[in-house]
């Protein structure tokens, strides 16, 4: 996973990353969350090895609420139908349909190496608040039970060190401090 704040390079960075892997001969799955998805722009041409893919929210969203559609809305009668779909226009329906899309690509890491371009800071902490909260639910259902030892849920996958990398990715600054001298104060209410 390349993290970091917009405009910082991570794309680059997340693609010199796949590119080096596919040269030492490994199966490479390159897909970003970032809504610029500069990721297919950033390579020229293609690469055997190397499949370049994109999660896109408003993408996403229609497949899952066309597959909550065909299945739980099923055996609907036309009422029932129209209530589900009033329902899947919740904000919410996104965050899960991207979550969703999400753990697709994570599970891919058992056959190949996935490299997550990541979306900036923000949209990122959003889906790994996704990520912990269904681990946690997971969890929850299973506690107690015989197949608990089979549950590995993505938010596992993202925290066993011999499975993820998280590179964060930033731009060199000069801080007040770095460069001898004070940050300004910032008046206080009375010293106007």
């Amino acid at each position: 996973m390349v993290m970091g704040k917009g405009g910082v390079g991570k794309t680059t960075i997340a693609a010199a990353i796949a590119v080096g892997l596919v040269k030492r001969g490994h199966g490479v799955h390159l897909t970003t969350t970032d809504p610029a998805a500069h990721v297919a722009t950033t390579l020229s041409g293609s690469l055997d090895g190397l499949k370049v893919g994109r999660i896109d929210p408003e993408v996403e969203t229609r497949a899952y609420i066309d597959k909550i559609l065909t299945t739980r809305g099923k055996h609907l009668d036309e009422a029932g139908r129209a209530l589900l779909l009033e329902d899947l226009k919740s904000p919410c329906t996104e965050e899960v349909a991207v979550f969703h899309a999400f753990s697709r690509v994570v599970s891919e890491a058992r056959s190949a190496f996935v490299v997550l371009d990541t979306a900036p800071t923000g949209h990122s902490l959003l889906l790994m608040d996704a990520t912990g909260a269904y681990h946690r639910q997971m969890t929850r259902q299973t506690k107690g039970r015989a197949n608990l030892k089979n549950l590995i849920t993505p938010l596992m996958r993202l925290q066993d060190p011999s499975l993820t990398r998280v590179i964060l990715v930033t731009l060199p600054g000069r801080t007040p401090r770095q460069s001898g001298r004070r940050a300004p104060r910032r008046p206080t209410p009375r010293q106007h």
